[in-house]
């Protein structure tokens, strides 16, 4: 068995805004990551996961989010050493004004009812539903597995 590569670990943040029967998420075109997702993205050190989340939204959608709870941590394991984490918030709780669009994409205001209509990453889609369960969930997605990538899913 050959030598583990040294851990790479990236700490990334996504914050899922409900306001009533309705969600924020953006509609990304400009990258191999194409569709609808939740505002977030990458912390910078050294902030901690929550104010990135909190700045991140800003900078996505001109809102200022509060009282977030932590609704459960996602891994990737990639090739190279790589461990992506990224720590998934709701907020009911924002004031501003949206803006039109952003590096990231345009803000938009999706119904609840039609989520299963929009194009969003495979990943993405499987976790919206945990967002709004009772308690904190973990996702585990193994890219290195021989046998293909395999991903686990758990309510806690």
């Amino acid at each position: 068995m050959g030598e583990k590569p040294e851990e790479i670990i990236k700490l990334y943040t996504v914050c899922m805004i409900a306001d009533g029967e309705r969600v924020l998420l953006l509609n990304r075109q400009h990258d191999s990551f194409k569709g609808y997702i939740a505002p977030g993205g990458r912390v910078d050190y050294p902030e901690s996961p929550l104010e990135g989340a909190i700045r991140e939204v800003k900078e996505e959608t001109g809102l200022t989010v509060r009282n977030l709870v932590f609704k459960g941590l996602s891994e990737y394991i990639n090739p190279g050493g790589e461990r992506y984490m990224i720590f998934n918030y709701l907020s009911r709780d924002y004031e501003g004004e949206l803006v039109t669009e952003s590096r990231e994409g345009v803000p938009e205001w999706v119904p609840l009812a039609t989520l299963g209509q929009v194009n969003m990453q495979d990943n993405f889609r499987r976790r919206v539903p945990l967002f709004f369960a009772e308690g904190t969930f973990e996702t585990h997605m193994n890219r290195l597995n021989p046998e293909g990538v395999y991903e686990k899913v758990r309510q806690l």
